[in-house]
Order: C-alpha cells, then sequence, then structure tokens
C-alpha cells in the first residue's frame, strides 16, 4: 500500500488491532497494550430476525441450552468464514469492545489478522471485507503460521529454518520458514474440532450415550492424550442414554479417549511428515537443533509433544502460551511491520474490464 500522510497521521491515535479470528476462539491484541480480549467465537441469534442476542463466551454459555427461538453458532468452520454477516457482527463487537480501552473517541484502527495458508481467494476476500465492514480502517493479512512463529519467538528472519505447526480448533497449519519466507507448507481440516468429534463417536458407538460438544471439549482437555500417561485418569461423563432415552453417567478413561482421538492424532502427525519430505535437505538438518515448535489452542493436549518427537525422530516443544502464539505474532507485525512485511498477504487483483467502442 503506498505511504498515505493522512494514514500515518491517523496512525499516531489509533489502536492498531491484530486479530487471531479463529474457528474456537477470538484473540484481540492491541498494538501496546497486549492481548485485552480472548473468547469463544461462537454467536446466539435470534432466529426469527438473525440479531445476535451474546456474543463470545456468554453465547458459549446458551449452547446446549437456548430456547425455540434462540441458536447458538459458530460463524467459522474448518478456519474460514462460513457465515459472512454473522461474523462481521461478532468482529464489529469485539473491536467495539476493544476501544472502550480507551476513554475517548478513537480513528478506526489498522488491522492485521491471522489466516489459513489454506484459504482460497473467494476465504481471504471474506475475511477482508468483514474486517473492513466491521470498522478496520485498513487490513492486512497474514499466514497463521507466520504469525505463531513470530508470536513464539521463532527466529524467522534467520537463514536457520524453523517449524511451526499450529493446531487450532478447525485447521491444522503447518509451515517451514527460513529467511524471512515459507519454504514449505501444509492446512489440514483437522484439529480440535474433530478430536471432540472423535470423543463424540466413540462414546455413542461403545456405551450408547450422546454427550454434547461441551463435555466431549471438556473430556478432552482433561483426560485426553496423544502419548501414553505416566498415570492414567478417568473422568464421570453425563449424557443421554440412547437406549432409554434417560440421563446417565458413566466413568471412561484416559487409554478409551487416546483410542477415539488416534486416527485424527494420525492424520496430523502424517501432514508434519510429508512437509517434511519435501524439506530441502538443508533446512531439515537445521530442524535438528530448532526443532518442532507446537502452537495453537490444541498443542496444549497433553504428551502430544512426546508423540510426535517419537513418530518423527525430532524434538517437538509446546510454545509458551500456545493459544496466544497468532495473536501476539499479529501484535509484533503491527510494531515492526517493514521487518515482517515480506509475511503479509495480499489479495489477487480483480481483471480491469474494458469496454470495446
Amino acid at each position: 500500500m503506498a505511504f498515505s500522510p493522512l494514514n500515518w497521521f491517523w496512525g499516531l491515535f489509533s489502536l492498531d488491532i491484530g486479530i487471531d479470528l479463529g474457528t474456537a476462539n477470538t484473540l484481540i491484541n492491541i498494538r501496546g497494550k497486549g492481548i485485552v480480549i480472548n473468547e469463544p467465537s461462537w454467536v446466539a441469534l435470534e432466529k426469527r430476525t438473525r440479531e445476535p442476542v451474546a456474543i463470545g463466551g456468554q453465547a458459549k454459555a446458551m449452547v446446549g441450552r437456548t430456547p425455540a427461538n434462540v441458536i447458538a453458532l459458530r460463524p467459522l468452520r474448518d478456519g474460514v468464514i462460513s457465515d459472512y454477516d454473522v461474523t462481521q457482527a461478532m468482529l464489529e463487537y469485539f473491536i467495539g469492545k476493544a476501544h472502550q480501552q480507551s476513554i475517548v473517541p478513537l480513528p478506526k484502527p489498522r488491522i492485521v489478522v491471522g489466516i489459513p495458508s489454506g484459504a482460497s481467494e473467494v476465504e481471504k476476500r471474506a475475511v477482508y471485507d468483514a474486517a473492513m465492514a466491521a470498522g478496520a480502517r485498513e487490513v492486512n493479512m497474514i499466514h497463521e503460521t507466520a504469525a505463531a512463529a513470530i508470536g513464539a519467538g521463532l527466529p524467522v528472519n534467520d537463514v536457520q529454518g524453523v517449524m511451526i505447526v499450529d493446531i487450532g480448533g478447525g485447521t491444522t497449519e503447518v509451515a517451514l520458514i527460513a529467511m524471512g519466507g515459507i519454504v514449505v507448507s501444509r492446512s489440514l481440516r483437522v484439529a480440535g474440532d474433530e478430536l471432540d468429534q472423535d470423543i463424540i463417536n466413540y462414546i455413542r458407538n461403545k456405551y450408547n450415550l450422546f454427550i454434547g460438544e461441551r463435555t466431549a471439549e471438556k473430556v478432552k482437555m482433561t483426560i485426553g492424550s496423544a502419548y501414553p500417561l505416566k498415570e492414567e485418569q478417568t473422568i464421570d461423563v453425563r449424557g443421554r442414554n440412547l437406549v432409554t432415552g434417560l440421563p446417565e453417567a458413566i466413568e471412561i478413561s484416559s487409554i478409551e479417549i487416546r483410542e477415539a482421538i488416534s486416527s485424527s492424532i494420525a492424520v496430523i502427525v502424517k501432514t508434519i511428515r510429508d512437509a517434511l519430505d519435501e524439506a530441502p535437505p538443508e533446512v531439515l538438518s537445521d530442524l535438528f537443533d530448532s526443532g518442532i515448535c507446537l502452537a495453537g489452542g490444541s498443542a496444549q493436549l497433553k504428551n502430544l509433544a512426546e508423540r510426535l518427537s517419537e513418530d518423527l525422530k525430532i524434538r517437538a516443544w509446546v510454545a509458551e502460551d500456545p493459544m496466544t502464539c497468532v495473536a501476539r505474532g499479529c501484535g509484533m507485525v503491527l510494531e515492526s511491520k517493514n521487518e515482517f512485511s515480506g509475511f503479509l498477504v495480499g489479495l489477487e487483483r480483480e481483471p480491469v474490464k474494458r469496454t470495446l467502442i
């Protein structure tokens, strides 16, 4: 974007914002202040008018409990926008909430927002348009893997190659980065949501017990693991018996949950292995020093790093506060845009229509 004196002037006063627009959670990072919002990407709507009733944590608390005239949904699926109008309303709410950090009216913000590396031009345009319609003055996009690597503190501009695996709610993003650019990337629409669904299916098939998404997520975060635990754990799970139709509670073990999610974990491991297979030998050798960095909310799954280290024969490690890596990276891009400009993603220009006379 060409230099604009007016944009530069407003930039002195605006609250510039980095956004991790995630399938499961949306995080807002204000330049100079850090992460001020970390809320679930849920919106509760009045069915007839489609007007938002609640957004964020309040909306997620309504899941499975809404009256007949209200529906709770996530406007993003597999890392991309599935409902444009609801996403715009959600962004307007979060941006407005971020501006409440100031006691005086401020100009529209510049925004840096993370997108999946596998996003199509249509999906990129939807993110750009939604952010602009929600009140941005300028929108820049960055691949989530690059933002996560920057936020995790990896030396992305060095000659030595690094690897980032960002496992969120809707997508798993894999990238090898060296010399300020992405060398190899993979985007897989198997992540935290798929693990939750695996748990729902397993419990339904084995115990004839139907549980909701929130219960499955709680089970995953409490006793779920990708590799055997030193001490296996159990948890009580409550749901509806599909035979009797009555409430029922069962005890389930971490061994069973590991079995339930094993196929999805294997797909994630295979995707990382495919990226490694495509890596140049020099970059691959660098990984024996730097290892594989795990980011994203689902990177918090117990013993996931141990599973990857065992299967891939390369040390894997979890970034500090992995859920906030993308948002922190977007904020660092706002602070040093010139340093990380090579990672910004643009929209393809639409062809110029010419009229023949």
